[in-house]
């Protein structure tokens, strides 16, 4: 039997481990999804003289407002969960982690230099 085949029968990681699955993706919502986006728009509302560094944030600011914004992000994290839970099905360690924890290492960058620039501002 292949390595891959034996792979295959085994439950997908989120379905073993459901608690961890969660948590990973709570604290990948928390950071990336709120805690980006609240600070992102604080920080464009109460300092106008500074805009969004992020070029393609920017393109979605411009051309879709607050919503393209919001948009974005929902997208980038659909493709990451997704990504995620292939990762599980496969047996992919890497690839079931990868996501929800580097999403929560931007959120959590992204989100202190948001407010590190509105303090200052």
């Amino acid at each position: 039997m292949s390595r891959s085949r034996d792979r295959r029968r085994r439950r997908p990681a989120y379905r073993r481990r459901p608690q961890e699955f969660y948590w990973l993706w709570i604290a990948a919502t928390a950071t990336y999804g709120v805690g980006d986006i609240v600070s992102t728009i604080a920080f464009l509302e109460y300092v106008p003289t500074i805009d969004e560094a992020n070029p393609v944030v920017a393109v979605a600011l411009d051309a879709f407002g607050l919503g393209g914004l919001v948009a974005l992000k929902i997208a980038v994290y659909l493709v990451m969960l997704w990504i995620s839970v292939h990762g599980a099905r496969e047996g992919d360690g890497f690839l079931y982690y990868f996501p929800p924890v580097l999403l929560t290492l931007v959120g959590i960058y992204l989100t202190a230099s948001n407010v590190r620039l509105l303090l200052i501002a």
